[in-house]
């Protein structure tokens, strides 16, 4: 988190405004190394949080048309773009990991100080309202790309047959409580969560039982 700018390394010959979105662009580099706990579907390797945010997006225009309520398909790719820009320094917190989840909130909102603070000042309140807005999902757009946020690991997690739905102590009850989201924003997209964990558990992919069920976040 304290460590220096990458631009550091080789300053810029740049100077002003410019200088200082070009600086903010070299650092999201870095999210590029940040790793997910989900596989991807192609390859045994770990996702990595720029890979994501890809899919989110592409997933927001491919799927827009299930959102319960009318939404800007503009504004929710904005929002899945920017949400998981604090993971640079604040790092991944996996949908199952009950343990990183406590400290989350502090370590993520130090991070957007730190992160959108490099912007020019209206870009910077531009995107630290992005990330709250998703944050807080009380507008059509952020729940919808909560809702796509949630389901794109579990479609991982199918691919994988198992994934980290096999996390210890993750139960089908589980993973219904940490997805509520998903039929929050689109019955039809909660209709297909819910065929993921039923298909899941009967193939023995997914533990069954309510041990270790917990609210979502």
């Amino acid at each position: 988190m304290d460590e220096p700018l990458l631009v550091e390394r080789r300053p810029l010959p740049i100077e002003g405004r410019l200088g200082q979105q070009l600086a903010f662009l070299i650092e999201v580099d870095r999210l590029k190394t940040i790793l997910r706990a989900s596989t991807l579907a192609a390859v045994q390797r770990r996702e990595n949080d720029a890979e994501h945010s890809w899919h989110l997006a592409l997933m927001v225009l491919v799927l827009a048309e299930y959102a319960d309520e009318p939404i800007d398909v503009g504004h929710t790719v904005r929002l899945v773009v920017v949400h998981d820009l604090v993971e640079i320094y604040a790092g991944d917190t996996p949908l199952y990991d009950d343990t990183l989840r406590l400290d989350q909130v502090e370590r993520e909102l130090a991070a957007a100080d730190r992160l959108f603070g490099l912007l020019p000042e209206d870009q910077a309140r531009e995107f630290r309202a992005l990330w709250d807005e998703f944050e807080a999902r009380q507008t059509p757009e952020a729940r919808f790309a909560k809702a796509i946020d949630r389901l794109e690991p579990n479609l991982l997690n199918w691919m994988a047959a198992g994934g980290t739905w096999q996390t210890p102590g993750v139960t089908a009850d589980t993973v219904r409580a940490r997805t509520v989201h998903i039929g929050e924003a689109s019955a039809a997209l909660g209709e297909a969560m819910a065929a993921l964990v039923g298909g899941a558990t009967r193939n023995g992919w997914l533990a069954a039982g309510q041990q270790g069920v917990t609210g979502p976040a």
